[in-house]
């Protein structure tokens, strides 16, 4: 079992249990899923940057990714219906953990300047979304296999029942948090 869910069920669950008073243990926030997503952007016309975009996030993510297509013509955008327009995969369970702990413990530390993640990416809801501006800081993607460098959107979606308890879980769990909240 993954060391990280070891802990949440060890520690974690008590710490938000005494600090929000839960008295339901189904009440106890908890991580429900993880979403990497990548937009295409002007990209979308290349299969060849799609499929390497799945590639990556399918390693990264150690799950097959998505190629997400237009629901609609727009033509502002320049995109039919049924255009690629991006990648997704979502992760649950063991991998979801696998994923969490290698972000906290590998790639985040590996980011240039990296003073934290912003406080603000939480949506009302009790789920947080981030933004990474590269996929080169995880240690299975390398260089010489990328075609073109691409940010990745993370969504972290909990149980929990508003965005006090969601911080707080997610600062138990080890996410490291920019200073002055």
């Amino acid at each position: 079992m993954n060391r990280l869910k070891e802990r949440y069920r060890a520690e974690i669950k008590d710490a938000l249990v005494k600090e929000f008073d839960i008295k339901n243990p189904m009440l106890i926030p908890q991580i429900e899923k993880i979403v990497i997503s990548v937009g295409a952007g002007a990209d979308g016309s290349d299969n060849k940057i799609i499929q390497n975009m799945a590639d990556t996030i399918s390693l990264i993510a150690g799950q097959k990714a998505v190629v997400t297509v237009a629901k609609k013509s727009v033509a502002g955008f320049k995109v039919r219906e049924g255009y690629p327009v991006g990648v997704k995969v979502t992760l649950r369970d063991e991998r979801m953990y696998a994923f969490l702990d290698k972000l906290i413990a590998v790639a985040l530390p590996r980011v240039k300047d990296f003073r934290g993640l912003p406080i603000n990416g939480f949506d009302g809801r009790a789920n947080y979304n981030f933004g990474l501006d590269e996929q080169l800081m995880f240690p299975e993607v390398e260089y010489d296999d990328i075609l073109k460098t691409h940010g990745m959107n993370i969504t972290i979606v909990t149980t929990a029942g508003d965005d006090k308890q969601a911080f707080k879980l997610l600062e138990l769990v080890g996410l490291p948090f920019a200073k002055g909240r």
